[in-house]
């Protein structure tokens, strides 16, 4: 996935759903320029208690926008060849960066579709049963990616000093 120089403005009068979308793009490239000029061995490095590494976050956020924007909307998901619950956090040895940034790739394309396709009071139902609106799902999308990018952002610093949350223009 090919991410241009700077962020893409959030639009001053565009509707609600231009704005939600496209904030969370403005995240989602965040995410991904987090990994930009690693190798592998850093993209994997533990860097907190819990062991979180960059590429496990990007792996776990690709899977929750399957989940949220394709399963509860009913429309299809790629096979996982991985738990969701309990393997999404970390990356395995066998699963390279290519990999997991394709993933993530397909899965926000295919969240996209579904952002485009359906309106913001359209419903569907989660993992746990409750009836959500597409509405309720981006912001939750947004929050999501948000909170992760941060922890990006200070596992990125500590492991090369980079930081800003979108690349330079």
């Amino acid at each position: 996935m090919t991410i241009s120089p700077g962020a893409r403005p959030v639009p001053y009068t565009g509707s609600e759903k231009e704005s939600l979308h496209t904030s969370l793009d403005r995240h989602r490239d965040a995410v991904l320029w987090k990994l930009g000029g690693l190798d592998d061995e850093q993209v994997r490095r533990v860097m907190t208690p819990s062991g979180t590494t960059l590429l496990g976050l990007v792996k776990h956020l690709a899977s929750v926008e399957y989940g949220w924007f394709c399963s509860t909307f009913g429309r299809e998901v790629e096979p996982l060849w991985f738990d969701p619950y309990t393997e999404d956090m970390a990356a395995g040895p066998d699963e390279t960066t290519a990999r997991i940034v394709e993933f993530y790739g397909r899965a926000r394309a295919a969240a996209d579709r579904t952002i485009s396709e359906l309106s913001l009071d359209d419903l569907g139902t989660s993992w746990n049963g409750n009836t959500v609106s597409l509405r309720w799902v981006l912001i939750h999308m947004l929050e999501d990616t948000v909170r992760h990018a941060g922890h990006m952002d200070i596992v990125r610093e500590l492991i090369d000093g980079g930081t800003g949350d979108h690349r330079p223009s």
